[in-house]
């Protein structure tokens, strides 16, 4: 199963994205996603599941967070605003799932804590930060998960 992980695009869906994203299975958006023509574009990719970010308004294509079972792995979506400052080993102490996905801090990261994968597919809109954007794939093979960041071209 190959996942297409993205946060952070406040209203910008880059070209590269496309490409980055093409072949998996669906898309799971972190938040901080800007209004909805941007998960109309990303389900042209694959169908979209996403959360609100802290500069998202309420609204009904976007969770407060997400609680998943995919290839049999607990899969957890959040901002990760709403505990704070978002840093793996809080995020890990939080919610129980094999994966923890979240956005906010714009700075790619995969990690494991514990034995469970927490993964921060980094900002994919507008620069900022001077980090370069980018979103990541999540694999779930044999009941295991691993991910990979993919730059997109600034």
């Amino acid at each position: 199963m190959l996942i297409g992980l993205i946060s952070d695009t406040h209203g910008l869906v880059r070209p590269q994205v496309h490409t980055a994203l093409a072949g998996v299975e669906q898309i799971l958006h972190a938040g901080d996603v800007g209004d909805d023509t941007i998960l109309d574009e990303l389900a042209l990719i694959a169908p979209v599941q996403a959360v609100m970010g802290n500069t998202d308004d309420a609204r009904p294509r976007l969770a407060r967070s997400l609680e998943l079972v995919l290839g049999g792995l607990r899969v957890h979506v959040s901002h990760g605003h709403e505990i704070g400052s978002p840093a793996p080993e809080r995020l890990a102490a939080e919610y129980d799932a094999d994966v923890i996905v979240y956005g906010h801090t714009h700075r790619q990261l995969i990690t494991r804590v514990g034995g469970r994968l927490v993964i921060n597919p980094g900002a994919a809109g507008a620069r900022r930060f001077r980090l370069e954007p980018s979103v990541a794939l999540l694999r779930i093979e044999d009941g295991q998960a691993s991910a990979e960041l993919v730059p997109l071209e600034s």
